[in-house]
């Protein structure tokens, strides 16, 4: 027999504003023990370093995590020219110097280079696995890591300003997948020196911005004055790009269970015309999730069920 999960049975997405010096990890932990959630987790690590958006799910929405990684992500970070590091970030060993230091025409003209679809290979310091090991594991044992490059989306990725000639302050906005310590490092190759990101903040993470997130300081306030759980945001959220299409409740009732439902008999109430077969649509019922499903052979197949 399954063991219960400890924790109130909490749902929906919390955005913390991570601080710096504290990693992913610690902060799911600190969110937990506020809200004495059952379940809890988080899209998408930032670097202990970096600070940001943070996004949260609890309970149930950690089955739409996958939807909120797939989102675009807008970061801000410092570039400092002259110095690689192992981990390609401040927290690094620096293992290789360079005098030279490119100037803000130079810069400009290779923006462009990384914009669109690119390859990039992961910093040696990444969650990578690696013939079932972590990378960041094997380089710390001082281990060779060898990774291959992989495909990656930039939409956007702009100078912002050059406070002195040893850093430069840019602006990107990404795909899943984006290492943005490589790309630093990658640019810094591409105008003839050597670089590591300074500092890097996340300042969106699909339909969360920075204005959305609250400190882990700010929510323990909450949590002690307060029904801090009123603060998470609807599980949906995270489906806001995914066609959503209002069920009955017996038809809510049987997805629930597994089964299906005819499309034809939704359709008569809600126009299917803009739908694809195959298409994902979240199902709702009373203005809450009740599946994600699929259009398929006439019918709506539910394949992931949301219980509250």
């Amino acid at each position: 027999m399954a063991r219960k999960r400890r924790g109130d049975p909490v749902h929906g997405w919390l955005v913390i504003d991570k601080e710096p010096g504290i990693t992913s990890a610690k902060v799911v932990y600190k969110a937990r023990k506020i809200l004495n959630a059952a379940k809890v987790g988080h899209s998408g690590t930032l670097d202990p370093l970096a600070t940001g958006v943070l996004p949260l799910a609890f309970g149930e929405a950690t089955k739409t995590v996958s939807y909120m990684m797939d989102g675009k992500k807008e970061y801000r970070f410092t570039v400092q020219w002259g110095e690689a590091r192992d981990t390609d970030d401040a927290e690094g060993v620096v293992i290789e110097t360079s005098d030279h230091r490119p100037n803000e025409d130079e810069i400009k003209a290779k923006l462009g280079n990384f914009i669109g679809e690119i390859e990039q290979v992961p910093p040696a310091y990444s969650a990578i696995k690696v013939d079932g090991e972590r990378a960041y594991k094997l380089a710390r044992a001082e281990k060779s890591v060898e990774l291959k490059a992989r495909k990656i989306f930039i939409e956007r990725f702009e100078l912002l300003e050059m406070p002195d000639a040893d850093h430069a302050t840019f602006e990107v906005t990404s795909g899943k997948g984006a290492y943005i310590r490589g790309l630093a490092r990658d640019l810094a190759r591409e105008l003839g020196t050597v670089g590591h990101i300074s500092a890097l903040r996340r300042t969106r993470v699909g339909p969360f911005n920075e204005k959305d997130a609250i400190s882990l300081d700010k929510l323990e306030e909450l949590g002690h004055n307060t029904a801090a759980v009123d603060i998470l945001r609807p599980v949906e959220t995270a489906l806001d790009d995914i066609p959503a299409l209002a069920l009955t409740e017996d038809e809510a009732r049987r997805l629930r269970c597994g089964q299906s439902v005819s499309a034809l008999d939704v359709a008569k109430r809600t126009p299917l015309t803009d739908i694809d077969q195959g298409a994902t649509i979240c199902a709702m019922a009373d203005g809450k999730v009740v599946a994600l499903a699929r259009i398929e052979g006439g019918e709506i197949r539910p394949f992931r069920v949301l219980n509250f």
